[in-house]
């Protein structure tokens, strides 16, 4: 997937004050994630030299609080770095992991079996993270569209299992009726594009890309900047996202 097509999602997070540096880690997907583990390694290595060279001259980064995040096999990679699945050393540390509808395998186009290097271990709170974590996941991921497509979620490899093997502070974000690629850009051209409509998905992008957009804002506030007032608002009323969700806190 094209790290482009979230450039709406990103936009949004970095409006807040926040620096999103985003990579592409990958031209073709496979069975197999270890390069774009190694990839994402890399990336973050470089940063303590290479991110203040092409920032605005007036913008200092704080690297002493530094966020991963990713979506879908990119949500699995995020996870597979900070549980040391990457042959290359980091020498930076994470303080908070952020798993977008997070997938550890491709389903029945790799047998319906994890990618390598396997993340989960099927065991409750399994995750030695020692970070806090946000997964936020799609309700219709698991769903396949027209009954006939594969689903870009699939049961027993998805959201679902990512945060029950986290452990606290963690919390889980479900959107109910939206899809695994909602969160992506209104237009999402080329072939590349068209695969996302593979996916089964719900009424428009918008709401989802930013109920999306604002937890990851809320969770990052919360647990970097230690202002939760937005994150325990959603806790307590989360009604007040743009779309029906369910909530589940892990402290």
């Amino acid at each position: 997937m094209r790290i482009s097509f979230h450039s709406q999602l990103i936009q949004h997070v970095s409006s807040q004050g926040l620096i999103v540096v985003a990579p592409q880690l990958y031209t073709c997907s496979g069975c197999d994630s270890t390069k774009e583990i190694n990839a994402a390694a890399a990336t973050t290595n470089w940063l303590s030299q290479g991110l203040a060279a092409v920032l605005p001259p007036l913008v200092r980064p704080n690297l002493a609080k530094l966020a991963l995040a990713g979506h879908s096999r990119g949500g699995k990679d995020a996870f597979a770095l900070v549980l040391g699945k990457s042959s290359t050393p980091l020498t930076l540390p994470f303080t908070a992991l952020l798993g977008i509808d997070p997938v550890d395998g491709m389903g029945t186009w790799c047998g319906n079996i994890q990618t390598k290097p396997p993340v989960l271990t099927y065991v409750a709170q399994s995750f030695d993270l020692k970070m806090p974590v946000m997964v936020v996941g799609s309700g219709l991921g698991e769903d396949k569209k027209y009954n006939v497509l594969p689903a870009c979620a699939p049961k027993g490899l998805n959201h679902v299992d990512f945060f029950e093997e986290c452990r606290p502070p963690a919390c889980h974000i479900v959107a109910k009726r939206y899809g695994h690629m909602d969160m992506l850009d209104d237009e999402t051209n080329g072939v590349k594009g068209v695969a996302t409509c593979m996916c089964q998905s719900g009424s428009s992008r918008e709401p989802m890309r930013r109920l999306v957009g604002g937890v990851a804002v809320a969770f990052l506030r919360a647990y970097l900047e230690r202002d939760d007032r937005d994150l325990m608002a959603l806790k307590d009323t989360p009604d007040i996202a743009p779309v029906e969700i369910t909530v589940e806190f892990r402290l």
